[in-house]
């Protein structure tokens, strides 16, 4: 495997990984951090930790909006901490207050996924904790969804299509356009 730190340069900022559910957040951003040799942090599984029972939880007793406060907070205190790979939840990006702290802190990846992908992926895998998908049709939901985050996505400083197949060649994209960015930067 490749040096690939020295082929992104010096990390001095978190990588903050976005995209909807069943994007490959976690999955690429575990291998992401182990070659970059950073450490991964889930924001979810920080969300968690922190209130003390799982996300499907807090959004049945407290409802989505005492959940999206959390992970706000959540999310600026993990990006005061050393540089890592972060994977943040669906909806997080969504808020303006975290968008401007991920700028001001972090470099944002968008993996985007077509319905197509996104479908197949929870289909296979209906995790207890995605309330989003509790009721009503994945593929309705997940359009919806689509159509609401995917123009917000897009204000991310990268933008990675994350496709069927290894994601070890998502993660391969993901360091080739921190590459580019690098270069870019020096030039």
């Amino acid at each position: 495997m490749p040096n690939d730190r020295a082929r992104v340069g010096e990390i001095d900022r978190t990588i903050v990984l976005v995209g909807l559910m069943g994007a490959g957040k976690t999955t690429v951003g575990r291998r992401l951090a182990t070659r970059l040799g950073l450490d991964f942090v889930d924001a979810d599984a920080e969300i968690e930790a922190a209130a003390g029972c799982t996300i499907e939880e807090i959004f049945r007793v407290h409802g989505e909006g005492a959940f999206r406060d959390g992970e706000r907070r959540v999310i600026a205190r993990l990006l005061e901490r050393s540089p890592c790979v972060l994977a943040t939840g669906g909806g997080a990006f969504m808020a303006a207050e975290t968008r401007a702290a991920i700028k001001a802190r972090g470099t944002s990846v968008w993996l985007r996924a077509e319905l197509d992908v996104l479908a197949n992926r929870l289909g296979k895998s209906r995790k207890q904790n995605r309330p989003l998908l509790k009721n009503g049709d994945v593929r309705e939901t997940l359009q919806r969804l689509i159509d609401v985050r995917y123009p917000v996505y897009a204000e991310a400083d990268i933008v990675v299509e994350s496709v069927e197949g290894p994601h070890e060649a998502v993660v391969e994209r993901i360091i080739e356009a921190l590459e580019r960015r690098r270069a870019e930067a020096a030039s």
